[in-house]
């Protein structure tokens, strides 16, 4: 396993290399060091097996636009899984770079990314720890998957998995007119997909009054189903 990492490893790292310029190429140089290539090999390339979808030190915009490097993010369908190496030395002593990290991971979550950091140390000391519960948060995507090339199985169709997402985002529910004008559909194609997700037990329709009109539809299904990839 060890020279089957080694060869993908490179050749990974050296195609994110050449499709880099400037700042985002010295970004991969500088910051793909110790702790990041360990969580490559101890984790990712034990669960895995392969790299696709894993993008090393990836630029991303925190909440004033500025740009900053994220150790690793995991890109499948819609959903964007950010890892973080955190060591003690770099993050825990600089009080403003510690509340800095916090206030970007938490932009991070409010921008619909999953944020998972990992501690250096615990990777170093326990890496049996941190791969059991990055697998155990993976477990529902990972069960989607078909192939090593990430290929994605997908039960619903586009609008379907927006509509369910689109709920999730605003407590689980759903009102059409709105939903319409997020999604810039019209109210009638919202409707349509919105009963037939209930009648694949992925929505309910909320009654009003009582006449029961339908105006509102609630997503009863869970926030980490590999249904919305």
């Amino acid at each position: 396993m060890e020279l089957s990492f080694e060869i993908e490893h490179e050749k990974w790292i050296k195609k994110h290399l050449s499709n880099r310029h400037g700042e985002r190429k010295d970004a991969l140089r500088r910051g793909h060091g110790y702790g990041n290539q360990m969580f490559a090999e101890k984790i990712w390339w034990t669960l895995m097996g392969h790299f696709t979808g894993l993008h090393p030190e990836y630029e991303v915009k925190d909440w004033r636009g500025r740009s900053y490097f994220v150790d690793f993010i995991w890109i499948l369908g819609g959903l964007r899984f950010v890892f973080e190496i955190m060591d003690y030395g770099s993050h825990g002593k600089d009080r403003s770079k510690y509340r800095l990290d916090l206030n970007r991971g938490l932009f991070l979550q409010s921008q619909e990314c999953y944020v998972i950091s990992i501690s250096l140390d615990e990777m170093k000391e326990n890496p049996s720890f941190v791969l059991a519960m990055v697998r155990s948060i993976l477990a529902p995507y990972l069960a989607a998957i078909q192939d090593g090339r990430g290929t994605v199985y997908r039960r619903f169709g586009k609008i379907e998995r927006q509509l369910m997402r689109l709920a999730i985002r605003h407590n689980r529910i759903i009102c059409p007119p709105q939903a319409a004008k997020e999604l810039e559909i019209h109210k009638q194609t919202v409707i349509k997909y919105c009963r037939k997700l209930v009648e694949q037990g992925k929505f309910r329709a909320i009654p009003t009054g009582t006449a029961g009109k339908i105006y509102r539809y609630e997503y009863i299904g869970s926030i980490q189903s590999p249904d919305l990839l």
